[in-house]
């Protein structure tokens, strides 16, 4: 027997030793993580956290995923951008000593706790990676950082692994990593997200390889890679929490039918059957 999980079902494959047929079973849902609007959304993380190189404060990602969850709220989610350039988790981290301080592990008292926050991204792994820091400390350190901010709020938490880039020769101090540790790293992050109830999302494999989407100093995303980023976080966040679709099932029971496709079927001699009525096919009341 085969288990897939993709999206927010597991699929059980079983194939019929005798015929070859598959059958397939759905698992239930996975548990609604969130049922309400966000509040406070804290993004803790490196420089492209910080906004590295978009072309403005708007299409950096924390705010373009502000952005996004605030369109399907009442009322809009207030960001607090807590990225660093040069960050790294902890002062453990090899790099520590050429890094931009202070690590996550140092300051998330003022830098999220003291927010509040019931949405937080927690971004690292790229700079650890590149910096030489082992992956069984990168997931102790991030381990730890989860442990002291759930002892004082308890925030959802989202767990990006790495961005994906293409230079990982340029830079003094920072030339330890190369595409097979930034996967060590991606898989690492999400084990421990797995282990504290985290969500993880993979934007190293939503860049799809392009390195189109990095900026010319191969490091950081450029506009377009900030938009995956924020599709991809708010992605996993729209399948886990029912809060976001609060105002769009509301307004389905209020929405006025607004297509019209009756030049499109004139074009080939066809009458419309009129605009749809709202739960209904068109031409039905």
């Amino acid at each position: 027997m085969l288990t897939i999980t993709g999206g927010s079902r597991r699929l059980r494959v079983q194939v019929d030793n005798e015929t070859g047929a598959l059958s397939v079973e759905g698992s239930a849902k996975l548990h609604d993580r969130h049922s309400g609007p966000f509040r406070t959304l804290v993004t803790l993380g490196e420089s492209t956290t910080a906004g590295g190189w978009s072309s403005s404060r708007e299409r950096c990602w924390a705010n373009v995923l502000a952005d996004l969850i605030s369109d399907f709220q009442d009322e809009p989610v207030t960001l607090v951008n807590s990225g660093i350039g040069a960050n790294v988790i902890s002062t453990r981290a090899p790099l520590y000593e050429y890094s931009g301080k202070p690590a996550a592990s140092e300051r998330v008292g003022k830098h999220v706790i003291a927010h509040d926050p019931d949405l937080l991204v927690i971004s690292y792994g790229l700079n650890d990676a590149r910096g030489g820091t082992p992956v069984e400390m990168f997931r102790e350190e991030l381990t730890s950082v989860i442990t002291a901010i759930r002892a004082e709020c308890d925030p959802l938490i989202v767990l990006p692994g790495p961005y994906f880039m293409t230079d990982f020769t340029s830079y003094d101090h920072f030339g330890f990593a190369n595409h097979a540790i930034f996967e060590s790293f991606n898989f690492v992050t999400a084990q421990v997200a797995e282990a504290t109830g985290c969500l993880f999302v993979d934007v190293y494999n939503a860049y799809g390889g392009a390195e189109w989407l990095v900026h010319h100093d191969g490091v950081h995303a450029n506009d377009l890679g900030h938009r995956v980023i924020a599709n991809e976080i708010f992605k996993v966040l729209a399948q886990h929490c029912s809060g976001l679709a609060a105002r769009t099932k509301r307004i389905e029971f209020e929405t006025e039918p607004w297509r019209d496709e009756s030049v499109l079927m004139a074009d080939y001699g066809y009458e419309s059957r009129g605009r749809p009525t709202i739960g209904l096919p068109p031409g039905q009341t």
